[in-house]
């Protein structure tokens, strides 16, 4: 157990904050695994079932020394939960933004914010990535779409992202001159929709120093989509 006698929860809350807690934690290695940051940049959430309550990292620990007892307990206005462990610490510098989403997307359970390089580098374009690989029609539904500049250490961000992605298929958004947040019902997620935006970031750039790019008709996008959201893979999936 990563939880203490100091933290005023129920039993079952308590078990599934500790739970949360390690899968951030693991989850983060998943970053460092498809080299989508560098240093200490970059952040995963998780959102605590049956609690207004999410779990993140702190701010500027290597990822090697990233544990689940110091993963930070944040309230869904951001602020740190005092006596628990790794309060002592700041939380990421994008937990405003984190926060902001889980209020105002109740069905999203984690969140992943990264630096990967193609990403970023369609989001220094304030270009949006243009559905035309099956992979993008399957997993986002259509092109991922780019979010306002905003300024990190408020919530602004976090309005961004919310008013890009509400009412629209994709998981993703190029928050313009900055980089990709991805959204999903878990961390786990929320952790491959961040990898695989990355991956169809740097196909469709390689693809288009060949020549024009070849859209797929919306009617191909919506069934390739609907298949791969409702069919394809095991029962029980996070994301089929």
């Amino acid at each position: 157990m990563t939880g203490s006698a100091a933290t005023p929860f129920p039993s079952d809350v308590q078990t599934a904050i500790d739970a949360v807690r390690e899968d951030v934690a693991t989850l983060h290695g998943e970053l460092v695994r498809y080299g989508l940051v560098v240093w200490t940049g970059g952040n995963v959430s998780g959102r605590v079932p049956g609690a207004d309550l999410f779990v993140i990292k702190p701010s500027g620990v290597s990822y090697d020394d990233l544990t689940a007892a110091n993963m930070i307990l944040c309230d869904l206005d951001g602020n740190v939960i005092p006596g628990t462990p790794g309060s002592e610490r700041s939380p990421s510098s994008d937990t405003a933004a984190h926060a902001y989403v889980y209020r105002n997307m109740p069905d999203v359970g984690g969140v992943v914010h990264t630096h990967s390089d193609y990403a970023v580098a369609w989001a220094a374009r304030g270009e949006e990535i243009p559905c035309v690989i099956t992979a993008m029609a399957d997993e986002f539904g259509g092109p991922i779409p780019v979010g306002p500049f905003a300024i990190i250490g408020d919530d602004s961000i976090g309005r961004g992202i919310v008013e890009t992605l509400r009412g629209h298929r994709s998981r993703a958004v190029l928050m313009r001159n900055h980089g990709p947040f991805t959204i999903g019902v878990s961390a786990k997620d929320a952790v491959k929709a961040a990898v695989m935006v990355e991956d169809v970031a740097r196909t469709v750039h390689i693809a288009r120093q060949g020549g024009e790019l070849v859209p797929i008709p919306q009617e191909a996008i919506d069934s390739l989509y609907a298949r791969y959201q409702n069919v394809y893979g095991q029962s029980g999936d996070d994301r089929r």
